[in-house]
């Protein structure tokens, strides 16, 4: 396995978000705000370039096979997995499945604070088997578990 500098082995994160999360800046932008998934691409791969991550892949979809799936194929392949899983949070038991099955570290993400929000929102069927939540901090969320995830690398190939 190759080092950096810093010591932190080659290591790959991947970054998946669900339903309607490609509408990101002109969906609901009181709630979700003006960024765009776009740029929060862009902000997560610039951060973790400059952390020393040798890669970070993205996938969005409005389809919970395809994030079902994606999961499945992470072992392996991935350190750490970022998550969004949009209103899948709520009710995708397949989904709770697919990262019980897998021994791969994931951190659910929301851009608002779920448990502010409709009562029906308050529910995470992923939280039990997840690594963490963060919520409520819009972009900052996710630049929180990016951070997480790389600190974790870090102190676990020390």
């Amino acid at each position: 396995m190759q080092s950096d500098a810093d010591g932190l082995n080659v290591k790959r994160i991947l970054v998946l978000n669900g339903p309607n999360l490609n509408l990101l800046g002109t969906r609901e932008p009181e709630i979700y705000g003006y960024t765009t998934l776009n740029d929060i691409n862009e902000l997560l791969r610039e951060r973790a370039e400059s952390a020393g991550v040798d890669a970070i892949d993205f996938l969005q979809s409005n389809f919970e096979g395809e994030l079902v799936e994606a999961i499945q194929k992470s072992r392996g392949r991935y350190d750490f997995i970022l998550l969004n899983a949009g209103a899948l949070t709520h009710y995708s038991i397949a989904l709770r499945d697919a990262i019980a099955s897998v021994p791969v570290p994931v951190i659910e993400i929301h851009l608002s604070n779920i448990h502010r929000r409709e009562e029906f929102r308050h529910t995470s069927v992923i939280a039990p088997v997840v690594m963490g939540q963060i919520c409520g901090f819009g972009v900052d969320s996710y630049i929180a578990a990016l951070d997480i995830a790389i600190r974790k690398i870090r102190k676990d190939t020390k």
